[in-house]
């Protein structure tokens, strides 16, 4: 299922800070686990997320740094920041209100299913 471009502005911000909650990552590696994570859902290319990890550095969200990859290759690493926290925390808790309203409405089940190869 692709999700319209309206959707996924407000969901891919959100997205990438919590995958970068769990340590730094590189561009392909978001790439990779947004795909994977989410079962194709919030698939996003390169040429989608990059413009979203510059956004979200020119908020102070998140920090760029470059680190030796173990090829020696040299890797632009993204990490979360303070600010990059709050703004997660606070992100998480309006998803959960707006996932809640939807729920209240009938569009989400009390037990939403598992993501399996693409459908919901």
């Amino acid at each position: 299922m692709r999700i319209e471009r309206e959707l996924m502005r407000g969901a891919g911000p959100v997205a990438v800070l919590k995958l970068l909650e769990e340590g730094p990552k590189y561009g392909y590696e978001l790439v990779e686990a947004l795909s994977e994570q989410t079962a194709g859902i919030l698939d996003m290319g390169q040429s989608t997320l990059y413009p979203l990890l510059y956004n979200l550095q020119s908020q102070g969200l998140i920090r760029p740094s470059w680190q030796e990859a173990d090829s020696g290759r040299k890797r632009k690493y993204y990490s979360l920041t303070a600010k990059g926290k709050k703004r997660l925390a606070n992100d998480t808790a309006q998803w959960i209100a707006v996932a809640s309203a939807m729920q209240s409405l009938g569009i989400l089940a009390d037990t939403p299913p598992r993501l399996q190869g693409g459908e919901a």
